[in-house]
This record gives C-alpha cells, sequence and structure tokens, in this order.
C-alpha cells in the first residue's frame, strides 16, 4: 500500500514552507508523523510530491530516517508536465493544483493509495481504517470524514469541503466552502452565507484511491488547459475530479468517519498547538521520541 504526501503548497498564509518546518520535539517534520503512522498500518511505499527545488533536499533528508523496508520516491510537480499534445500560452508561477499532484505521482505508483496532505495531522485510526478499507475493496474509493467543527482555526477563515452522504454512507458530494470560521456560537461560510451545526462530516483531503484516477484527471486537465481563463491562476483540485467520476458512475465513495483527531497549520499562529500537540503525544508514548532510529 501507498501513501501520498502533497508537499508542492507555497505557503501563503503562513509565510514560509510550512511542509519543511521543525515541528516535532526532536524537530520533525508534521509529514513525519502522517508516514510513521500509514507505516504502523502495513504502508510501505511512501511518495512525496514537492517542488523540482525541493526534490534532492527530501529525498536526503526522508532517506536517513525511514526505515530500509520501505520505498521512497520524491517526484516534482512541474508547469510543464502536461498531457501528450496539450500546451498552454502565457505566464504561471502556481502549481496546477491537488488533482495535477496526484497525476505528477502516476509513474511510480500501481497500486491502491491513500492521499493527504503533507501539512496536516490526521490521527492515528485513520491510517487503520483506510489500510483495511484497502484489504477489502479493490475498486471502491474513500473518504476519510472529520466532524467540521474540530477541523477549524482559532486564527482566521478556512476552506472545508462538506460532505452530503446517503444513510449508508457512500459520498453523494462534497462542497467546497471557502471562508468557514466559528463567530461566536455560529459557525458559518461567509462567501455562501451558509451555516453549520458544526457536526457535519468535512473532507480534510484523506482520501484512497486507485491507479484508475490517474485517467481521470487527465482527461479533466486536458479540458482544463483548453480554457485560456484558467492558465494564469486556476488549479484543477482532486475533489472536483473524484465528484466527478462519482457523477459519472464510475467509481463509489465511502465516507470512513476517521475516529481519530486531525489537526492543521493553516495560519503561522497555528504552530504553537501543534508543537504543543505532538510534544504531548510524544510524551504520552504515542510516537517514539525520537521518531525515527
Amino acid at each position: 500500500m501507498t501513501l501520498l504526501l502533497m508537499a508542492a503548497g507555497r505557503g501563503s498564509r503562513y509565510g514560509k514552507l510550512k511542509q519543511f518546518d521543525a515541528l516535532g520535539p526532536n524537530g520533525e517534520f508534521l509529514m513525519e508523523f502522517s508516514m510513521y503512522d500509514a507505516i504502523e498500518n502495513g504502508f510501505d511505499h511512501i511518495v512525496v510530491i514537492t517542488q523540482k527545488t525541493n526534490v534532492g533536499f527530501l529525498t536526503d533528508h526522508l532517506s536517513t530516517r525511514l526505515p530500509n523496508n520501505i520505498k521512497l520516491d520524491v517526484v516534482a510537480q512541474e508547469l510543464n508536465d502536461l498531457p501528450k499534445g496539450s500546451t498552454f500560452n502565457g505566464e504561471r508561477e502556481k502549481p496546477w493544483g491537488t488533482a495535477h499532484a496526484v497525476w505528477s505521482a502516476r509513474e511510480v505508483i500501481d497500486d491502491s493509495f491513500v492521499v493527504i496532505n503533507a501539512d496536516d495531522y490526521y490521527g492515528k485510526s485513520a491510517y487503520k481504517k483506510a489500510a483495511d478499507f484497502i484489504k477489502a475493496n479493490t475498486t471502491d474509493y474513500a473518504l476519510a470524514g472529520y466532524t467540521l467543527k474540530d477541523t477549524l482555526s482559532e486564527h482566521g477563515s478556512v476552506s472545508r469541503g462538506v460532505c452530503k452522504m446517503d444513510e449508508a454512507n457512500n459520498l453523494l458530494s462534497v462542497n467546497e466552502r471557502t471562508k468557514i470560521e466559528r463567530i461566536s456560537d455560529t459557525i458559518k461560510d461567509a462567501d455562501s452565507g451558509l451555516e453549520f451545526t458544526g457536526d457535519e462530516l468535512a473532507s480534510m483531503n484523506f482520501w484512497v484511491c486507485n491507479p484508475s484516477i490517474f485517467t481521470s484527471i487527465e482527461e479533466d486537465f486536458k479540458a482544463f488547459l483548453k480554457d485560456d481563463s484558467n492558465i494564469a491562476s486556476g488549479e484543477i483540485y482532486l475533489p472536483f475530479v473524484i465528484q466527478e467520476m462519482l457523477e459519472n458512475n464510475k467509481i463509489g465513495v465511502k465516507v470512513i468517519p476517521s475516529g481519530g483527531e486531525w489537526f492543521g497549520i493553516t495560519y503561522a499562529s497555528d504552530k504553537e498547538k501543534a508543537m504543543a500537540d505532538l510534544k504531548k503525544m510524544a510524551k504520552e508514548g504515542g510516537y517514539k521520541s525520537p521518531l525515527w532510529n
């Protein structure tokens, strides 16, 4: 089983490359705790998608830490990595988005895999549930859902995919709400004006996929590139591709309540709490300290 970590973001709200910030008690990156939890649950292949300038550094950093039996691939997400026959005109600096990040790994993944953000902590139980799902399913997809009220930041609004499901926990839709925050006793999306109870399940980009997604991303990316309005700053997002696959009956997606704690570092102000949480978990025996031998 493979764990794919998306670590190519620019950290615009955080102020720097948060993926490589030393948050652990012994200077570990947050993504290293995700790798540790995945390996504990039988994952034996780690793939990290990052900027081209970081490939060498990250390869050296992780190869000295991960167990010898774990396969490691560090892959660059590059602007010129396009579907055959596709081109674009104009200037662009930022990556093409999370779906393109996943597509960048198409040459190194040939089995079911989990996709996560490198700058989020998902909790141990999410990997156990994902591993159990993969062992029992070869074609379906899954999404680890987190309770919305537990994923908010005290320091500003956040973007969250709010899930709709049927009674059997089959995913019906994921609606991106880009400015959700708690104001007094209310949880509200400033863009749409919608209010939430906080008990809804939210997507934190923890997806269980199989290689069929690479074909769907490529098809959507080709169409995306034909629209000149997307070239300067548009992005192709992983949840949108999965939603389209769902609507076209290409896949089924189960929502798995993660049963664990999530935290992330959207803003620089989130760092202090993340460091305290990781230190506490290490002190209580949830993680070795240092993490790797």
